[in-house]
């Protein structure tokens, strides 16, 4: 999937057009790399070129990759894309009329000092007339409480700095909106369960060597898992054996926990062996059947992980691969129609697995024997193995299979002159080599000569008659 997508109605615009908005309001605030990474995202989008990849788009520029996630980080919260998937990464493209339209009427009196009390805590940088504006609306329009704004510019500026964008605050202020948590308590009572959760955020950041101070998305996530049921140190056991290096991907690994119903430590742990365990097995049978395999993944929750559930270990599979290999069913799929066969007929533990893909071995060595008495050299196919079997379910010994085949030889379909034989030898009580009776081909040949002269004698009758 492309990493970039675009709001419908950019999508009926016949060429690159960029809104009046985004001149007069971002234009003046934006970095100027920003600027050149989000005009060159709306001109794909807005040209038909959304198949563009991450690497092609880093190419282009002359930016390297993760930079360029930086800017659409950036861009995201100014609210002019939205990134909708950071694994793989995937941004939509906003119409800024979505966000942004002329501002109402506002009566900055009512709020007298809040501009000082702001430019106080952004300290950092001046604090501009239009972002001042942004924060009145969030108190109008978004029915904030004055100290309750105030609280969250504070906690924004501790976490990144005083020279923080007004971009990022008004995000945060947006997300405790979406909440309901607009009043003096609410936001106290959330920021202090952010605080709380500092420590234990640290150590998670330790465990997934994220060098960086915690965020309000990353209090949010924490609570998210927490309330999910896992403990700080299930979650710590999981960012360590996991191997995750960003909050995204511990994130994914916990959202998979919960759906997998594992919580606890040791549950975690056994269940990371577990998958790991499969993948290695999913690569190896891949490699014995001869198979290219991208990603792991579709094949162990649809093969690998099936069987396993089945009770068959990851040796026994390996087996069974090398001989679906050998045998011609060097595919997942037809592997597996084998692997349902054995568990329908419960050939599951390792010995019965080994003991009959050792029998199976010497069938195919038989039949290869069978073959070279017929003067066949083609391949073993499903036919011969079933033929096998049912001149064994008739009662007959090998012997006598391999008679019928030496008797058949130079036939112009020997496998079935050995079935012929041996289905007039069933029927006349015929099961040992001394029973055969003498001269069984010379007769066959007899008849076979007796029927051609009467056909070819018939044949000379009806083209008398015709001529007379």
């Amino acid at each position: 999937m492309a990493f970039i997508s675009v709001a419908e109605e950019l999508t009926k615009r016949s060429a690159t057009s960029v809104e009046n908005k985004f001149i007069t309001k971002y234009l003046a605030e934006l970095e100027p790399v920003a600027v050149k990474v989000y005009l060159y995202a709306l001109y794909l989008c807005q040209n038909g070129q959304c198949e563009y990849t991450l690497e092609d788009f880093s190419k282009k520029l002359n930016i390297d990759e993760e930079k360029i996630k930086e800017y659409f980080e950036y861009l995201d919260e100014m609210e002019l894309i939205a990134i909708t998937s950071k694994i793989p990464f995937e941004i939509k493209i906003l119409d800024c009329e979505n966000y942004y339209g002329k501002p109402k009427k506002l009566h900055p009196e009512k709020y007298d000092g809040l501009y000082e009390e702001i430019q106080s805590i952004i300290s950092g940088r001046m604090v501009s007339q239009n972002e001042f504006r942004e924060y009145l609306i969030l108190l109008e329009d978004y029915n904030f409480e004055r100290s309750a704004i105030l609280k969250i510019v504070n906690y924004c500026v501790s976490l990144k700095g005083d020279k923080i964008s007004g971009a990022y605050i008004k995000k945060v202020a947006k997300n405790f909106h979406a909440d309901g948590d607009t009043t003096d308590i609410q936001v106290e009572k959330r920021l202090s369960s952010y605080t709380e959760n500092t420590t234990t955020l640290l150590k998670i950041f330790a465990a997934c060597s994220v060098k960086r101070q915690p965020e309000v998305e990353d209090g949010e996530a924490l609570n998210k898992w927490l309330g999910y049921g896992f403990t700080e140190e299930a979650v710590i056991c999981a960012a360590k054996g996991f191997k995750t290096k960003s909050i995204e991907k511990l994130d994914a690994v916990i959202e998979e926990l919960n759906k997998n119903s594992k919580f606890d430590p040791k549950e975690i742990d056994d269940y990371r062996k577990e998958k790991t365990s499969l993948y290695d097995t999913a690569v190896a049978v891949a490699k014995s059947l001869s198979v290219y395999m991208p990603d792991p993944t579709p094949y162990v929750e649809n093969y690998v992980g099936v069987w396993s559930s089945y009770g068959l270990s990851s040796d026994a599979l390996k087996k069974i691969a090398n001989y679906c290999f050998l045998s011609g069913r060097n595919s997942f799929d037809s592997m597996n129609d084998f692997v349902g066969n054995l568990y329908r007929d419960a050939f599951i533990d390792d010995n019965s697995v080994t003991h009959l893909l050792e029998q199976l071995a010497e069938d195919d060595k038989f039949i290869k024997s069978v073959h070279a008495s017929c003067g066949l050299t083609r391949k073993i196919i499903p036919y011969d193995r079933q033929a096998l079997s049912r001149w064994r379910d008739w009662g007959f010994n090998e012997a006598m299979i391999l008679k019928a085949a030496e008797l058949s030889a130079g036939k112009n379909n020997p496998m079935a002159a050995v079935n012929y034989l041996l289905s007039t030898w069933k029927n006349s009580g015929v099961y040992t080599v001394e029973q055969i009776p003498a001269g069984t081909a010379t007769a066959r040949k007899q008849t076979k000569r007796s029927v051609t002269d009467e056909w070819a004698a018939t044949i000379e009758k009806l083209n008398s008659t015709h001529r007379n």
